[in-house]
């Protein structure tokens, strides 16, 4: 079984794997340990990683980058509309109103989801894996960043089945980095002794995310989370390509906005120039050869004049910190502060970070790639085939989530939340509601202000089946909601409790840990007085790692004058439970259907075996030709001794040539006529206008 941590990032990807000697981050096949998340599409293959890195300004329209933030998002979302002028390839609006993007691809123009773009890099990420290990590579745990919503990770779920991959959990960024920190630490305290407070700063190209987490020996617990999930280094880079614009504009004339190409070679110089800087506080040069219009620009700029460029950039970093702070309550009790991210590296940021907590940050972790070490050791733990120190992560919900219902009160609504913001995951939770009928639950986030997605809706889920008791009173039905592994938010399961008369021992029912509220759940008979209506329901909670089960967690909205169920008193009935299975309809937003989602699996194999054949040709023809050439090199040479009279010979070579040309020579005579066939057509032309012109002129002679 393979043990594989991928970093999916918005630039690039970081791969890591658990062999004996520990986790290793591999190189692709350009020994580079770093590969970049862009896919350009041909007119006979798809190149991905470097190679097409490469291909930007030859191929600037076909090649994707920076699609990592469409996941899950419509079309017409204010963050795709802000990006899209942005891009050099199209965007398109699909049939189900998610993002797609077009391309030409076998020189046909195609549309693909970003889940198919995602797919088709995690496919050679999976390839450079297998290269690497030498077997099969299935199971993997993935990176998100910790932001990321239920319809975000769904999608990026769909991704991974689509490029033939088992992801065992989404774990989320600064969770990784937290767990690639602490897992080595030999010092941490014990269970029973105050936790080990740790902040950890991740500042990648384009997101800013920060967490804190408590370690104990053989734990992790992740107290809070914040962000800012349109801050990275690319903010940094696109202030210097915009000052870089102005400036060619006045001192050479040049709209660099207009071209495409020059905008993109702009950006790769603007970015070697943020790297140097960090290092340096000169004067630095960035000279472009052949611009525009065969135009040299040349221009300057340090590091003192980029921080007062940045300083809006700047000015952001503290808001994260703050919130992180004010939601965990440990300012006093933070014992290090971890940075990661190849953004850190600005001195600017680093001195912010520094001043805010009143302590020097650590740079022990390997900024790029401390989050696929974490993804390899969080895999390596769920794996049988490794054997790792025990180690348990309780994550957070970084949303706060609510259900809501149809109610028969007066404002015909009830609804209630189920996780708080922080709430340990992954978590279940059971509630208890009282029906007659089928019903209706939608989940959605509670804090609109809050969520970097303009849709709060998680989904419809809805409880078939309910049927009344015997005796006509609602059901208790248990729905069992979870928000799982991954951060994705379910409805797994629902049972009805229906309630038989017993002719022998008592049968009490089923009383988990939970302590029942004033009243009936929803749905409860009617006080014929008031004809109102309960809405208590109790949640039986089932937590995982270190996580206690909540003993209560109840919401409630009950009307005064309402009668009491007589159920909560004391007494217990004689009855049998027989407990049902219900079956769930889920219409969850933006999931790709399974129809589609298989179409999507079998078009990337097809995709595979497209970019196999293609290789192999190319092989095949660069294998001849170097033959061709070292023998040639050869037979002159050190192999020249070696050949007779007769291979010399002039027959002799001929007799060889001739299986060449004759695959050869049909090929070039294909050519000669697609060259020769538009002159032959304009001579043809100019003679059958002569010859009609003598016509002509032989009618008025005749005429005449």
């Amino acid at each position: 079984m393979s043990v594989v941590g991928i970093d999916v990032g918005f630039q690039n990807c970081y791969i890591a794997v658990a062999r004996s000697g520990g986790i290793e981050t591999i190189a692709n096949e350009y020994s580079d340990r770093c590969t970049p998340a862009w896919v350009s599409l041909a007119s006979k293959n798809r190149t991905i990683g470097n190679a097409a890195k490469g291909q930007i300004i030859t191929n600037f329209k076909n090649t994707v980058h920076g699609f990592k933030k469409f996941h899950g998002r419509a079309f017409d979302d204010p963050y795709v509309q802000g990006e899209k002028p942005k891009l050099p390839y199209s965007l398109h609006k699909l049939a189900s109103g998610n993002t797609g993007i077009k391309v030409r691809y076998l020189d046909e123009d195609k549309v693909f989801t970003i889940e198919q773009v995602t797919a088709m890099l995690l496919t050679k990420l999976k390839e450079t894996s297998e290269s690497a290990l030498k077997k099969p590579v299935v199971d993997c745990v993935i990176s998100v960043p910790s932001f990321f919503t239920d319809a975000e990770r769904r999608s990026v779920m769909d991704a991974t089945q689509i490029a033939g991959l088992n992801c065992l959990r989404l774990i989320n960024d600064t969770t990784a980095v937290a767990l690639a920190y602490g897992i080595y630490k030999q010092d941490l305290p014990t269970p029973e002794e105050k936790p080990r407070n740790v902040v950890f700063v991740d500042l990648g190209h384009s997101s800013f995310q920060v967490s804190i987490s408590a370690f104990n020996k053989g734990k992790l617990k992740v107290l809070a989370t914040a962000f800012d999930p349109y801050l990275g280094g690319r903010n940094f880079d696109e202030a210097l390509v915009d000052n870089f614009c102005e400036e060619f504009k006045a001192r050479y004339k040049l709209n660099v906005r207009e071209n495409p190409r020059a905008i993109l070679r702009l950006s790769q110089e603007c970015e070697k120039l943020k790297k140097l800087m960090s290092a340096n506080c000169s004067d630095l040069p960035i000279n472009i050869e052949c611009f525009m219009n065969d135009i040299d620009v040349t221009g300057k700029m340090n590091r003192v004049q980029f921080e007062e460029l940045c300083a809006p950039f700047l000015m952001r970093v503290e808001a994260p910190l703050k919130a992180v702070m004010e939601q965990s309550s440990t300012r006093d009790e933070i014992y290090a502060v971890e940075v990661v991210g190849g953004a850190t590296r600005i001195p600017s940021i680093k001195e912010r970070i520094s001043k805010f907590f009143g302590k020097d940050v650590s740079t022990t972790l390997n900024a790029d790639e401390a989050v696929a070490r974490g993804c390899a050791l969080q895999c390596a733990i769920m794996s049988p085939a490794f054997k790792v120190r025990e180690f348990s992560i309780t994550d957070v919900v970084p949303f706060p989530i609510t259900l809501r219902w149809k109610s028969p009160t007066e404002d015909g609504v009830g609804e209630c939340e189920v996780y708080s913001k922080n709430h340990a995951a992954p978590f279940s939770k059971v509630i208890t509601f009282h029906k007659k009928e089928p019903f209706d639950l939608e989940a959605f986030y509670s804090l609109p202000q809050e969520l970097p997605y303009p849709d709060i809706r998680i989904g419809r889920f809805s409880v078939q089946n309910v049927v009344p008791q015997p005796d006509g009173e609602s059901s208790k039905v248990k729905v069992k909601v979870r928000v799982n592994v991954h951060g994705i938010f379910s409805v797994s399961s629902a049972s009805l409790i229906e309630k038989q008369k017993g002719e022998g021992e008592d049968v009490q029912m089923d009383m988990e840990p939970t302590v029942q509220n004033e009243g009936r759940p929803e749905d409860q008979v009617r006080d014929r007085r008031s004809e109102k209506i309960h809405l208590n329901f109790t949640f039986e909670s089932q937590g995982q790692g270190d996580q206690q089960n909540e003993d209560v967690s109840s919401c409630s909205k009950r009307v005064p004058g309402e009668k009491q169920d007589p159920a909560a008193g004391g007494s217990k009935p004689k009855v049998k439970v027989k407990s049902t299975d219900l079956p769930i309809l889920a219409n969850i937003i933006r999931q790709l259907d399974r129809g589609v989602l298989n179409d999507f699996v079998e078009y990337e194999s097809q995709m595979i075996v497209q970019d196999k054949l293609e290789k192999e040709r190319n092989d095949a023809k660069n294998a001849v030709e170097e033959y061709v050439y070292d023998l040639r090199d050869k037979l002159c040479g050190i192999y020249e001794k070696y050949t007779t009279e007769e291979n010399k010979a002039l027959q002799y070579i001929m007799y060889l040539l001739i299986p060449v040309l004759s695959f050869g020579q049909p090929i070039q005579d294909k050519h000669r006529e697609q060259e020769d066939r538009p002159r032959a057509f304009e001579e043809m032309g100019k003679k059958i206008q002569l010859y009609m012109k003598a016509v002509e002129l032989y009618k008025q002679k005749v005429n005449i």
